[in-house]
């Protein structure tokens, strides 16, 4: 379970009960606007609010009814080994019932909640009933091999087979010694990997192999990855065993690196050269060559090393190719712990017109995700319940280089930041000022080569351009373009050139930033210069505050289009000569053909049919 979950409170009857179990798990509390007192955040609808939180992976523990939280993401379900735990509670904390997600962290959610209240775990899944394991949910620094056969062996067993258990000792008393003894089904704890795992056999491997790697920038992923398979195939090491990779900070961006991560499924983690450096006494291998070069006497025995921590050993000492180098250590148990840091991210997100209806889902789960949003504070207050409890930096309008530049160094000391921007976060926002100082010489104020090494993923939203034409209707059917009024950052001839490109082109055109308190002549202009190329009946679209409660729509005539009717937060967008506005019987909508009726009548001349393309 990745996310720490967000406790609901719906009735003041509940609440004494949210605020225990939000305290048991170190979680926010969500409370019903004017029904319950001072939770961590207000919601005005149970259901949208449940719904927000599980679109974004979010786990949910509600103190309500289950039948709430059921009807709230039933319409959302469709694959159950990604959806997050949900788990109701009853007001009085007697009963908790992991509703979805049973294998997936809600049935040991469940049963930490019931111990925190006295209450009782009302675990239905089939194994923890009648084993009292789930095979397919190991305990944390344990990993099933081969998942897909968990089901047919759980089966075996509950129709009255027994299990053989064999391997790790301390699994065999602990968490597997109360299964029933037999020969229906064999379980191995173990390192090496097993030949003949199958539905009557399970392996599950103890996460204690910590890989180190070092390897020459853009050193050939696959040498790499055949070097580090040739250890752990020596070592008697399977996959899943692999506890992380481990690697000099410097090596954060390496591909060879990332891929090899990815390849076993196991976290990257990060190292300084003096937090290498503390683990010299007890590398195998030190060299000098290498202190020169970075800082350290050893990456790949150091990095292993550092990982298993205090207590591990260096199991396999340094090998290395050309351009490579691997050590395996070993860490005296089972853990789910990590040292190091990770590689840093930062998710550049636009959050659309920023109502929840608009955002999209993964744009939702890279800001739960996010120990830290950063933007114009607006944007992060309309994210609402998403951005309760997490770290922010709230920057103002202008400044924007400011703001990704603290975005870009903040990724770089190995935190998960959100960078929130409006509509598309790559339209007119900061997506493209992320890669251009990305892009910056040190000369130039880039940024650090700490932040040049993160990952940054970018997530599309709704464009105001888009909402505006759904608003509409179907306004952007053919050809369109958008061109920004704002010269601020474009010099005013070359919007000038782009419009009578645009005129002449005729397409549809949206106006961002048409106008500005001090800045009212371009947007005039521009509807003289549109007026010499197409119709004066031309219909337009103002559009503004999109998606919120405010939401204006009206339509004009190009030449009855009037500067003060405009603001900064309207989208203006001009239909071309071919745009229509039709009354219908819900009001005005607006079109622009794509040709379709003279591809018809072309069809009907000809006797022919032609396949669209």
């Amino acid at each position: 379970m990745a996310l720490t979950p967000v406790v609901l409170a719906l009735n003041a009857s509940g609440f004494a009960t949210a605020q225990k179990v939000a305290a048991a798990l170190g979680a926010q509390l969500h409370g019903r606007e004017g029904r319950v007192a001072q939770p961590d955040i207000f919601f005005a609808n149970a259901l949208d609010h449940a719904r927000d939180l599980f679109a974004a992976g979010v786990p949910i523990v509600g103190v309500c009814a289950s039948g709430i939280l059921i009807r709230a993401v039933a319409p959302l379900l469709a694959n159950k080994t990604m959806e997050p735990p949900v788990v109701s509670v009853s007001d009085d904390g007697a009963v908790v019932v992991p509703l979805l997600g049973g294998h997936h962290g809600a049935n040991r959610l469940a049963r930490d909640i019931a111990v925190a209240l006295g209450g009782i775990a009302a675990v239905t899944t089939a194994g923890d009933v009648s084993l009292g394991v789930s095979l397919d949910e190991p305990p944390q620094g344990w990993a099933l091999v081969n998942r897909l056969d968990a089901k047919a062996a759980m089966a075996a067993l509950l129709a009255g087979g027994g299990a053989a258990v064999l391997g790790d000792e301390k699994a065999r008393a602990t968490w597997l010694a109360d299964l029933p003894a037999g020969d229906a089904v064999r379980l191995t704890c173990a390192i090496a990997p097993q030949a003949d795992l199958g539905p009557n056999h399970l392996q599950f491997a103890p996460q204690r192999v910590t890989v180190g790697v070092g390897c020459a920038r853009n050193c050939p992923p696959q040498e790499l990855a055949d070097l580090v398979r040739s250890a752990l195939s020596d070592a008697g090491v399977c996959d899943a065993a692999v506890h992380s990779v481990n690697t000099i900070s410097l090596k954060a961006d390496e591909p060879a690196i990332l891929d090899l991560a990815a390849l076993l499924g196991a976290p990257l983690r990060l190292f300084s050269a003096a937090e290498l450096e503390a683990e010299t006494p007890r590398l195998a291998t030190p060299s000098g060559v290498v202190f020169a070069e970075v800082g350290c006497h050893g990456v790949s025995e150091a990095a292993a090393l550092a990982q298993a921590g205090s207590e591990g050993t260096l199991w396999v000492q340094k090998r290395k190719t050309a351009n490579a180098t691997v050590a395996l250590g070993l860490s005296p148990e089972p853990t789910a712990t990590l040292n190091g840091t990770p590689r840093g991210r930062l998710s550049v997100v636009g959050i659309g017109p920023g109502q929840a209806a608009w955002r999209t889902p993964e744009v939702s789960r890279l800001v739960a995700d996010a120990q830290e949003l950063v933007g114009y504070g607006l944007y992060i207050d309309l994210l609402g319940p998403l951005a309760v409890g997490k770290a922010r930096s709230d920057f103002p309008l202008g400044g924007e280089e400011a703001r990704c530049r603290y975005a870009l160094e903040q990724a770089g000391l190995g935190k998960n930041v959100a960078l929130v921007c409006s509509g598309d976060a790559g339209i007119y926002a900061m997506g493209a000022l992320v890669f251009e100082l990305l892009d910056r010489g040190p000369d130039q104020l880039g940024v650090s080569d700490a932040a040049r090494r993160v990952e940054v993923v970018c997530s599309p939203g709704v464009s105001a351009l888009q909402g505006a034409a759904a608003r509409a209707g179907a306004p952007l059917g053919h050809d369109f373009c958008t061109i920004s009024l704002s010269d601020l950052l474009t010099p005013r001839d070359d919007i000038l050139r782009r419009l009578k490109a645009a005129a002449e082109g005729d397409f549809v055109i949206a106006f961002y930033n048409p106008v500005s308190k001090t800045r009212r002549t371009l947007l005039a202009e521009a509807r003289d210069i549109l007026l010499q190329h197409r119709p004066e009946d031309t219909p337009v679209l103002l559009a503004s505050s999109l998606g919120r409660p405010e939401e204006h729509i009206c339509y004009r005539r190009l030449a009855d289009l009037q500067v003060d009717e405009v603001d900064m937060l309207t989208v203006v967008l001009v239909g071309s000569s071919n745009s229509r506005l039709a009354q219908l019987g819900e009001g005005p909508r607006m079109f622009t053909p794509r040709g379709y009726a003279r591809k018809i009548d072309g069809d009907l001349a000809s006797g022919t049919q032609r396949k669209d393309t």
